[in-house]
Parts: C-alpha cells; sequence; structure tokens
C-alpha cells in the first residue's frame, strides 16, 4: 500500500513538471566570448538536478571510500563483541550445566576480548573454585578487583563471591573479612546475612548466630520454622559456654524472651547444666515455671536428678501435680525417685510400682531393683534386674 502511493505521488509530480515545462518559455543566454550559447530554461534546469545528482553520488563514493578502514575496523570490533557476548554466555550456562572446565575457557576468553572483564573474571573464579584450583581462583578473583577500580557496580558481586568461596573452602574468617567489607559500605542485604550465619556457626560465636537469627527472621530470609531450631541451638551453646558459672547462667536465663524461655529440650538442657553446676534450687525453679506454663512429662526426668537442695519441697510439689495428672507415668517415676532420694522406701516402691503398672520402662525396674537391693530383698531385685535387661 505504502509502495502504490508513492507510485501516485510521483506520478503526480512528473505530470504537474510537465504541465508547467509546457508553458515556460522562458530561455538562457550564455555568453564566453567568441562562443555564445542560448538554452531553454527548462533544460537549465534539468541539467542543474543532473549535474547536482552526480556530485552528490561523487562525494557519497568518495567518502564511503575513505572511511572503509574505520567501518573494517568497527564490523571486526562488532563481531569480537558478538564472539565475546557469546563466550561469556556459554561460561554461565556451564557453570549451570556443570561442566566448568568449559566454563573456565569460555570465562576466559571473553575476559580475554575485554568483554565485562570485572563479570567474567567472577565466572572463571567460580569454576576454578569447582575445579578445586585454588591458585587460579585467587588470580581470577585478583583480576575482578582489579577491574573494579574502573567499574565499581561489580565491587558488591566480587565481595560476595569471596565470601561464598571462603565458606566452601571452610575459611570462615576470611569469609567474615569479605562480609565486613560489604556491610561496611551500607549493603547487607540477606544473602549476605545467610553467609554470616553459615560462618558464625562454624566458628561457634552463638550470641552472633541469635543476632542474624532474629534479623533474617525479621527481614523475611528465615521462616519461623526455619529460625526456631537454630535460635533454641544458640541458647544451648551460650548455656553450654556458661556451664561453669551458674550465676551468669541463672542471669542469662532472664535474658531469654518469655516465650521461647519455655520451651522443654531449652529447659531441660538448662536445668541439666544447672543441676551439674549444683544450683539445684535455680534447676528446680525453671522446671517449674515451664510445666506451670505447659505441661510436659519430659522434664520430669531432670526434676527427679538433683540430689540437693529441697527435695521434700520438690516431693510435695510433684504429689500437687499427681492431683491433676493421676495416670502420668513420668511423674509417678519422677516421685519414686525422689521419695527413694529420701529413702521414703514405702511410697518410693508405691510410686514405681504405679508407674510400671501404667507405662513399664526400664528405668522405673531399674530404680526398684537398686533399692530392693539395697534393702537386701535380694529376689525382688534380680527380678526388676532381669526386666530392665529384657526391655
Amino acid at each position: 500500500m505504502r509502495a502504490l502511493l508513492w507510485l501516485l505521488t510521483l506520478a503526480a509530480l512528473a505530470v504537474g513538471l510537465a504541465l508547467a515545462a509546457r508553458y515556460n518559455d522562458g530561455y538562457v543566454l550564455l555568453v564566453l566570448p567568441p562562443w555564445r550559447v542560448e538554452l531553454s530554461l527548462n533544460l537549465l534546469i534539468l541539467l542543474q538536478l543532473a549535474g547536482f545528482t552526480l556530485l552528490y553520488l561523487f562525494v557519497r563514493v568518495v567518502s564511503h571510500t575513505l572511511g572503509l578502514p574505520q567501518a573494517v575496523r568497527e564490523y571486526r570490533a562488532r563481531r569480537r563483541r558478538g564472539q565475546a557476548e557469546r563466550a561469556l554466555g556459554d561460561a554461565v550456562r556451564f557453570s549451570f550445566e556443570g561442566r566448568y572446565g568449559h566454563a573456565l575457557k569460555s570465562a576466559a576468553s571473553a575476559h580475554g576480548a575485554g568483554y565485562a572483564p570485572a563479570l567474567s573474571a567472577l565466572v572463571a573464579a567460580r569454576a576454578a573454585h569447582a575445579l578445586r584450583d585454588s591458585e587460579r581462583e585467587s588470580e581470577w578473583l585478583r583480576r575482578a578487583a582489579q577491574y573494579e577500580l574502573d567499574d565499581g557496580t561489580t565491587r558488591n558481586a566480587r565481595l560476595m563471591t569471596d565470601a561464598e568461596l571462603n565458606l566452601d573452602a571452610h575459611r570462615y574468617a576470611d569469609a567474615l573479612g569479605a562480609l565486613d567489607v560489604l556491610a561496611a559500605g551500607g549493603q547487607r542485604h540477606i544473602a549476605a546475612l545467610r553467609l554470616a550465619l553459615r560462618a558464625q556457626r562454624a566458628l561457634g560465636d552463638w550470641r552472633e548466630v541469635l543476632r542474624l537469627v532474629r534479623q533474617l527472621e525479621k527481614h523475611r530470609g528465615l521462616s519461623a520454622e526455619q529460625a526456631a531450631p537454630l535460635r533454641m541451638r544458640a541458647y544451648q551453646e551460650i548455656l553450654r559456654s556458661l556451664s561453669l558459672d551458674a550465676g551468669a547462667m541463672v542471669a542469662y536465663w532472664g535474658e531469654i524472651p518469655a516465650a521461647e524461655r519455655h520451651a522443654p529440650r531449652l529447659v531441660a538442657e538448662a536445668a541439666r547444666l544447672l543441676i551439674a553446676a549444683e544450683d539445684c534450687l535455680n534447676a528446680q525453679r525453671i522446671i517449674e515455671d515451664a510445666l506451670e506454663e505447659e505441661w510436659d512429662s519430659s522434664l520430669l526426668a531432670v526434676y527427679a536428678e538433683c540430689r540437693k537442695g529441697d527435695v521434700l519441697g520438690r516431693i510435695a510439689q510433684a504429689e500437687d501435680w499427681l492431683k491433676q495428672q493421676p495416670r502420668d507415668a513420668q511423674l509417678l517415676l519422677a516421685l519414686g525417685r525422689l521419695c527413694r532420694q529420701q529413702q521414703l522406701w514405702g511410697k518410693a516402691q508405691s510410686y514405681l510400682e504405679a508407674s510400671l503398672s501404667i507405662e513399664p520402662t526400664r528405668l522405673a525396674h531399674l530404680e526398684l531393683g537398686e533399692m530392693f537391693d539395697r534393702l537386701d530383698r535380694v529376689d525382688d531385685a534380680n527380678r526388676h534386674y532381669r526386666a530392665a535387661a529384657s526391655m
């Protein structure tokens, strides 16, 4: 349709020019003694148009000829750039495919062509790391750092790559060094926090782990299900690091948020550590607080482990719980163990046998066997020892 419109326009223009020339009777006289030339005005106009066209074409040919070397250079540069782009794309693809030797070769080719040299160097460094070639890995990371001076946009990528590769190689201090430099520039995003969490867990800095877990959970870098076991592990490790100082353990226990302080596994760990530090009073208190908050029979085994402090008070407390939980085998077993500690033989036997009637356990048989052994009731002791051994 467009060609047809142009054809009609040119035809109309030709007709118009022909009609205008028909009624143009003008002429032009050119005199150059001893010659003179007389031309019609229409012919002169045609000659001028033809001359201008020929001159324009001649200038274009000369200009194109003079520009050929530059055009050839630009063509070759475009071809090299296209080859380098394909090489970098191939390097990334080979890296995802796990063909790290090919990835390293293609990335080196792109880098040699000068295309995205910092990015190409980072891809090559990752490929060398996957090949366990630490020498070439260091060399490519050094080259990536050199090109940062001209292209600051790759700085964060280089630091993240450096941190990740150091983590994989178990160079945790070096990884944290790169992440600290990244953080100093105001770049503390979720991926960096995750890497820092891995490094701090490996180094055993559990207070920092706890801080990072809270940050990641706040910024949705960890789900609640992922964060909970990490927090529990951090609390346990911190408490273990304070296990020689019962006062420090109790002080830190007060710093733990109440919602997390009543987790049964954490309470059991803290109570055992306090018992080992001979602070049965605080061990008793934290277990009682947790059971008041939510009943969990697994804590009762720890409750009966401490042999010092107010044992009678623990017996009284456990008997109060028994009114609310009369069929709890673990509670009956704990009462039996506590009564045995106080040499309340009759009550101990009654509670332990009641526990066995609800849920036979090896520990209950052993407790009865040891108690009967002490009371010189050899046959009864042997019967419970055999029952414990068979379980």
